[in-house]
């Protein structure tokens, strides 16, 4: 699925986002940076030591990254020039600030981007897995923090990246449900 969204392309597509040939990958990171499981590890896996490297440094400068903050390294061994390492909320029901720090997580993603001349970024579902947070209410997050986002920047495209069929499906229903409603 692919629409417009100011000068930008957002476009949802089933698949591994360690694979994305982009300028940027959002890894959803734990807040110590060294990897983990799921979309962490993954990115972690692929992209080599080069990457576990400069988090460590990143460590040494400014201790772990807060929940909702982001942080750059290189690529490594990635497609991606670059990976925007993100810490998503965990989901204690809803009460602990969950949505704010999710749409913080998007939003200082694309701001990072910005500030590193990145025009083509790919998210994948941050927080969904085992973090807890449900994906439909994290899809309209994410959504449409990045669409509010694009409205006044200069990126050319936007990708969320769905590792399962039913993730995909539920952010194409929202999707198409938030363009209605804006349009």
């Amino acid at each position: 699925m692919e629409t417009k969204i100011g000068k930008a392309k957002l476009i949802l597509l089933q698949g591994d986002i360690t694979e994305e040939k982009t300028d940027a990958i959002v890894n959803a990171a734990n807040s110590s940076l060294l990897g983990g499981g799921g979309v962490d590890g993954a990115i972690h896996r692929a992209g080599g030591s080069k990457i576990l490297e400069e988090c460590k440094e990143i460590r040494k400068q400014q201790g772990s990254c807060p929940t909702g903050e982001a942080v750059i390294t290189t690529g490594g061994n990635l497609k991606a020039k670059y990976v925007i390492h993100t810490v998503g909320p965990i989901w204690y029901g809803g009460n602990k600030n969950e949505d704010n720090l999710l749409h913080n997580c998007y939003l200082n993603s694309l701001k990072l981007a910005k500030e590193n001349n990145i025009k083509k970024i790919s998210f994948p579902s941050i927080s969904t897995g085992v973090y807890r947070f449900p994906i439909e209410k994290a899809s309209k997050i994410a959504l449409k923090t990045v669409i509010d986002f694009l409205q006044d920047e200069e990126f050319r495209e936007v990708r969320f990246v769905l590792f399962s069929k039913k993730d995909y499906e539920i952010y194409l229903k929202n999707l198409q449900e938030i363009i209605d409603w804006t349009e």
